[in-house]
């Protein structure tokens, strides 16, 4: 792997500096930005319990053992290995502050199972949906019910049917599905004929300090379905006969699930494409043949959309009406003109200061269609595009998780020696995240 050291402390400072300037600037200015600890959603708060014992024994095995181990042992083992990794390192951390680390989120009354509790009739939930989603209306949906497509409540409402109401039981639940977006990239790469690279990356996939939000974000959740949805998509594109157009329903159904989870996620259309387009310079003797399955994913993501619309919720006329409320809310009190890029220093501690370093070699490897580096820039891309969109703003520490689990791989694309020290470093900014701040999320 190619890197150019004097590149690549540079690269990582200039992610450095924006982060303290995201720190200093609301002091400096005495500008109230709408969070506590900004440019995180946190307070400070700094604790030691003894569990965090615990959390740092797993980082010390995990940081001595996965490497290794995904360098030597079979490849399905590996998949498998790197996602337990990731539930494990997520868990640790997570119950470094008892059960309640994971359930303080679920129990708000602000949350989705709160409102999915409450939900007794699902087709007329659907049906009034829009109509409950101004905070002037007659009970009125709470905040994230409010704010995404009624798909993330349904989500709720199924665990609450099976049973599954107490909050540290959901965020188990939400914990395993979410760690499966390791297993879903992973397979993702070695499809696009990168398996060698898949190797290097999946240390950097499971302990990536995004997991400190994952555990307790129904954005984990959102994150795996985007991630099997363009595995899917991936199989599609590279298979032939019936089985390519099977696989692109298949990837149509769960992307365009996606779009009802959450509304920004309709930018997973960009990681489409690149998956796309990837997938197409592979068959030399079928040049373009990837683009085949384009169409079949689309008519999946249509019958995701004609359900809903059958049971009276049409995306199109809710976002409109979810933008009014949200700009009538916080959001009309953090200023654009700082949070289109603190956004991005925010984002840079779901991801390290190493990804920064990372990202000249990126750029290099994306040159030469390297798939990691491709789809790395589309998650990129996607960042790029929410933050200039207006509809983030602070928090995207846990919405841009979809995104983000594209991204923090590509130190793999660094050399050998600098591997271990930079995966330790990801592994101790985890860890001060947990200890010194009480995260929102």
């Amino acid at each position: 792997m190619l890197a150019r050291p004097r590149t690549a402390v540079l690269s990582a400072l200039v992610g450095l500096v924006l982060v303290i300037t995201a720190m200093v600037v609301p002091a400096v200015l005495s500008d109230d930005v709408r969070v506590h600890w900004p440019p995180l959603h946190a307070f400070w708060g700094p604790r030691f319990d003894p569990l965090l014992l615990v959390a740092v024994a797993t980082a010390v095995l995990l940081w001595s053992a996965l490497p290794r181990a995904c360098r030597d042992l079979p490849w399905r083992v590996v998949v498998v290995l790197a996602t337990v990794s990731s539930w494990l390192w997520t868990c640790a951390l997570g119950l470094s502050d008892g059960r309640y680390g994971f359930s303080r989120v679920y129990g708000r009354k602000s949350e989705y199972l709160h409102d999915a509790t409450e939900v007794r009739d699902v087709p007329a939930a659907l049906h009034d949906f829009v109509e409950r989603i101004p905070s002037a209306a007659v009970d009125n949906w709470h905040t994230h019910v409010a704010g995404h497509p009624p798909g993330a409540l349904l989500s709720f409402v199924a665990l609450d049917r099976v049973g599954i109401d107490d909050p540290f039981w959901v965020a188990m639940v939400v914990v395993t599905i979410g760690a499966t977006s390791v297993a879903a990239v992973l397979l993702t790469l070695d499809l696009l004929g990168s398996r060698d690279l898949a190797r290097r990356a999946a240390p950097w996939l499971a302990l990536a300090p995004l997991v400190v939000w994952a555990g307790v974000s129904a954005d984990y959740y959102f994150a795996a379905v985007a991630a099997w949805g363009v595995y899917l998509l991936t199989r599609a594109a590279v298979a032939v006969g019936p089985r390519s157009w099977a696989l692109g329903v298949g990837a149509g159904l769960l992307l365009g699930w996606c779009v009802f989870l959450s509304y920004g996620l309709v930018l997973l259309g960009i990681l489409a494409l690149a998956v796309l387009w990837l997938a197409r310079g592979r068959d030399a003797e079928r040049p373009g043949a990837g683009w085949r399955a384009l169409p079949w994913a689309v008519g999946g993501a249509l019958v995701v959309t004609a359900a809903f619309s059958a049971y009276g919720f049409h995306w199109w006329e809710a976002y409109p009406v979810l933008r009014e409320r949200y700009y009538e809310g916080i959001a009309s009190e953090r200023a654009y003109g700082y949070w289109v890029w603190a956004n991005v220093a925010a984002w840079t501690f779901t991801a390290g200061l190493v990804v920064w370093a990372a990202f000249p070699a990126a750029v290099d490897a994306a040159r030469r269609r390297v798939p990691l580096a491709v789809l790395a820039g589309a998650g990129v891309a996607t960042i790029v595009a929410a933050t200039l969109s207006g509809m983030s703003k602070a928090e995207v520490e846990r919405i841009w998780l979809p995104f983000t689990i594209w991204v923090v791989a590509i130190p793999a694309l660094l050399p050998d020696r600098w591997q271990r020290p930079l995966l330790a470093s990801q592994l101790v900014l985890a860890l001060l995240a947990q200890t010194l701040l009480i995260t929102r999320w």
